[in-house]
This record gives C-alpha cells, structure tokens and sequence, in this order.
C-alpha cells in the first residue's frame, strides 16, 4: 500500500513515509528512540509534522512510576504542520502552522455543566497520538489529531510571526491561567507563589496580572535571577532563608493572603499552608501524583485557610490563553533553556526528570532542522 492511500483527504508536500521515529516508553523509567508507523487518519482528522513538543511534569511522572500502560508516545504540548487532513476537514489544509491540544471536553455532560472540564469523561480521552494508546504524541515525527479535538477548537492556527517555540506553550499558559482563577485574587493582595521553574514563572506573572503584589521563593538562586528578569523582583532564597518566616515578615505578621505551590511532591503542602494568613487560600498546582500529605486540620476549620487545587486546562480559557501567547504578552521562549533532536530525546528526558539550578522547559524538536517561519 502506498502512503498515498492511507488518506483520502489532501496530502502536502507529496507523499509521506511510511515509517516514523518517536520516542517510546517501554514501562518503568524505559523509554527507546524507535521506528514506528506513521499514524493514518480519518475523514475528519488531522496528521500534524512535529515542530516543537515541551516535555511536561505529568510526562515524567508517568514514565517513572509507570502509572500507564506500554507502550506508548507521551508529549502534549505539541506544535507543527498540518502535512494531510481528512476529506470533511475544511477549516484546516496542508501547511497550517498549529498548536495541538490533547484533551478536549464534550461540554455538555454534568461536570462540563459546572465548568469541572477536566473531569469530564471525553477530556479524560486523549486526542492525540502518535500510535498505541494514544498519549499526546508529540515525542514523535508525526502526531494524528482526532475528530473531536479538530471540530471543537482543539487545534490553534499559529500566526505568521510566532515561532513554534512561543506556541507551544499555549496549553501549560492555559492551565496556569486556570488556578489563578481559582485563586481569585483580589487587587493589593500579596501572593507568595513556591517554585520558579516554568510553571511557576508563568503562574507568577499571570498573578501579577491581577493587579496583586507578588513574592517568588525557589531553593535554587538561579532561577530567582531568571525570575527577576520577568519583572519579579521579590523573592525569597529557600536555600538560606526561612520562607514561612520570611513572608510573615513582609506581611506585617499575617502570612500571604494567598500562596500557590508549584513545586510537585507533598512535602511542601503544610509549610505553604504555614505561610498562609488565616482566612487565606492556598493552591495545590502540582500534586499530581496519589498519596498522603501531612496537613494541621485546624488551619483548614479554625484559621478558616482554604485548600484548593487545580488541575489541567479550560476550555473557557481557550481563546485568553492564545491571546496571551501568540500577542507575546510574555516572552515564553525565554523559558526554554534546552533544546534536543528527536534522536537526543532520551538525553532530553533524563535532564527534565533531573533539572540543575540553570535549567528551566526543555523541549524536544523533531523538526529542529526546518525553517521556523
């Protein structure tokens, strides 16, 4: 069979390959750089070449605690070009540059009602892959996008202008974007927000937008200098000082009207609810894994200090998030601070699941060798 044959929509750029390269978990901490198909697609899907793929922290934890199923092609935060699209496929063609989102929700189920869109059980499929059980795919030549993500504003066009890089963070912006709304934060609040990797710049600087005073604290010093170059220009060193002390000192006493963990693990939730004011909130953004944590009950019942937690992206805050990106209001690609091939996409993970002070997103670019235009 030809490739040709594998679409009956419009193919660019000629035929494509049969065969692909993609990175594969195999089981616990085992990933293999293999040859795979290129997926095909149907009458109302899309097959998009890779650009760009950031390597999330939800990656990582699935590779190392084997939490799923092998094998299979993680990556979701995806960019790249729609190279054929199925025959009822109108508003796209061969050529587009997009950003591809992996989970989209049907909206109109009892949680997607009560604007719960991560807990619907469409969302919870996944929408893209790159073979096997689909599982984003975009650590791959090649990713398949399929009808329900295409048809409900699941796949972003990229203007003229943007660079794969800025796009691919249209997906983590938007999950960002949703805890601060969780937070609801008012305007003169104080905001302590715990961890200045990528994830919690951008959550910095999002607060910030709401008009509230923003203090960053991180055990590496580097990344409080990377911070400060977002206009974040006070910070706490965990390496030499007491944080929780510390923001009791900046806030007369009180504690942060409201703190955002963006550190994973649990072993900062009670000090993060410790440097909470009482009547404060707390956001839990990056407790993805299953567990036990050790909280004080009676800073949730007497102190009246709120717990609250906020997972994956919102289909509400679709359009604000790719406003925010594709407009540069903040310049994401200066986040990145490594860049690997696909054929260095092992290296790629193992320096994302074991960061150094200096290293912030690391993204893996299957079409490195194109021209971004």
């Amino acid at each position: 069979m030809s490739i040709a044959t594998q679409y009956s929509g419009t193919l660019g750029e000629g035929a494509l390959p049969l065969t692909m390269r993609a990175a594969v978990y195999r089981g616990v901490n085992d990933v293999r750089l293999e040859e795979v198909p290129v997926p095909e697609i149907g009458s109302s899907e899309l097959l998009v070449r890779v650009h760009t793929c950031g390597i999330c922290g939800t990656d990582l934890k699935k590779i190392a605690t084997g939490s799923h199923s092998a094998p299979r092609i993680f990556g979701h935060e995806t960019t790249g070009v729609v190279v054929a699209t199925g025959r009822e496929v109108t508003q796209f063609k061969p050529g587009d540059r997009v950003m591809v989102f992996h989970h989209i929700p049907c909206g109109q189920c009892y949680y997607c009602r009560h604007k719960v869109f991560a807990q619907c059980p469409t969302y919870k499929k996944v929408g893209a892959t790159a073979g096997y059980e689909p599982s984003g795919g975009g650590f791959a030549e090649y990713v398949r996008v399929m009808d329900w993500i295409v048809s409900r504003r699941g796949v972003v066009q990229i203007p003229d202008g943007v660079s794969f890089e800025q796009a691919s963070f249209i997906e983590p912006v938007n999950t960002c974007m949703k805890g601060i709304e969780t937070l609801r934060l008012a305007p003169g609040e104080t905001v302590l927000v715990i961890g200045q990797g990528p994830i919690g710049i951008i959550l910095s600087v999002l607060a910030r937008r709401c008009g509230v005073r923003v203090i960053t604290s991180d055990l590496f010093p580097q990344r409080l200098t990377i911070a400060k170059t977002f206009g974040l220009s006070e910070n706490i060193d965990a390496s030499t000082s007491d944080t929780v002390a510390t923001i009791q000192h900046l806030t007369a006493g009180r504690g942060a009207d409201a703190v955002i963990l963006a550190v994973a693990g649990n072993g900062l939730i009670r000090p993060a609810m410790e440097a909470t004011r009482p009547g404060g909130r707390i956001l839990l953004f990056a407790q993805t894994q299953h567990g036990e944590a050790t909280i004080d009950p009676a800073s949730i019942c007497v102190d009246e200090k709120s717990l609250l937690g906020s997972y994956s992206a919102s289909l509400d805050l679709q359009e604000e998030s790719a406003r925010f990106v594709l407009g540069r209001e903040m310049d994401l690609e200066r986040l990145i601070s490594h860049r690997f091939a696909l054929h260095d996409s092992i290296e790629a993970l193992q320096l994302a699941a074991h960061p150094k002070p200096d290293s912030m997103k690391v993204v893996i670019q299957p079409g490195s060798v194109w021209k971004d235009s």
